[in-house]
């Protein structure tokens, strides 16, 4: 038996970005965005209001990075989702974060989260999707595996649960993308 919920929201589970931009005075400003996915091979889409100081920032700019929450760092991350720029405009210092410019965009990198893409501006459609193109995605060596890659187990991002608005850091590996399917032909 099912249980009905209606419409509801509940990609799930959602990941934890932390959209990073600059203000039109240079100031570092970041925000916590659950509505974001990959949109093409290069691109991804924000949901974001027009009524953000970040939405405003990506459109002056035309750049922003997005870096992911970690387990680690889920205090300031939460922070800069539940206090406004608009009225807060150094959110990014009190959460105690600090950051890099990016040598690819006109966007800051935040240092204390190791996992980055550096993205510029495609187009905004209607007033609220943001459509970037990735120009570079960049990690922190101390988080890289034996392989060169980012590893998950060190990086411990966190998920969104928007049933329990919970944080939810990754697990265990359960599977082998376009493989583990094999077995059944």
């Amino acid at each position: 038996m099912r249980k009905d919920f209606g419409v509801k929201t509940w990609i799930y589970p959602q990941p934890v970005l932390i959209i990073g931009t600059y203000d039109e005075d240079g100031t570092p400003n970041a925000m916590n965005a659950a509505w974001g996915a990959i949109y093409d091979d290069d691109q991804v889409v924000l949901c974001l209001s027009k009524g953000h100081r970040t939405t405003r920032n990506i459109k002056g700019r035309k750049a922003f990075t997005l870096s992911f929450a970690t387990a680690d760092q889920v205090v300031p991350c939460d922070y800069v989702g539940i206090t406004s720029g608009n009225g807060t405009p150094d959110k990014v210092a009190r959460a105690g974060f600090s950051v890099t410019r990016s040598s690819r965009v006109d966007a800051p990198l935040i240092n204390e989260l190791p996992l980055a893409m550096e993205c510029e501006l495609i187009r905004v459609d209607g007033e609220e999707h943001i459509i970037g193109r990735i120009v570079n995605v960049s990690c922190d060596e101390s988080m890289l595996g034996e392989d060169g890659k980012p590893d998950y187990r060190k990086i411990r991002p966190i998920t969104y649960d928007p049933v329990h608005f919970d944080y939810v850091v990754l697990g265990d590996k359960v599977g082998t993308a376009f493989s583990s399917g094999k077995a059944l032909k």
